[in-house]
């Protein structure tokens, strides 16, 4: 594995809760390998700058994530949170794509 990440710490987040609205920090905290501390403040992060909104149920917190938001890429800024996360489906969903078969060099075209 390589030492750098393709997205951050708050992209994870992201993805994290939208796969599961009422994931604990801690869960989130264990799958990123981060603190509960660092979580808590990437979490209120999203929330402030509008990707999540909060809602206690009970003792635990119910999150949506705003998917009409843009994603903040620095070359298409057209591309909103909906799309991230329609390429990014989960691992087990049968339905997501598949990565497409390389090109051979000699076609029989």
């Amino acid at each position: 594995m390589p030492k750098f990440a393709f997205l951050t710490n708050h992209g994870k987040t992201l993805l994290l809760i939208a796969r599961d609205r009422r994931i604990r920090i801690r869960d989130i905290a264990a799958t990123l390998e981060i603190t509960e501390r660092a979580t808590q403040r990437i979490v209120a992060e999203l929330a402030t700058a509008g990707y999540l909104e909060r809602e206690r149920e009970g003792r635990r917190t119910r999150y949506t994530v705003k998917t009409d938001l843009p994603v903040g890429l620095p070359i298409q800024r057209d591309v909103d949170i909906a799309s991230l996360l329609a390429i990014l489906p989960p691992r087990d969903d049968p339905n997501r794509a598949r990565p497409l078969a390389p090109r051979s060099s000699s076609s029989a075209e």
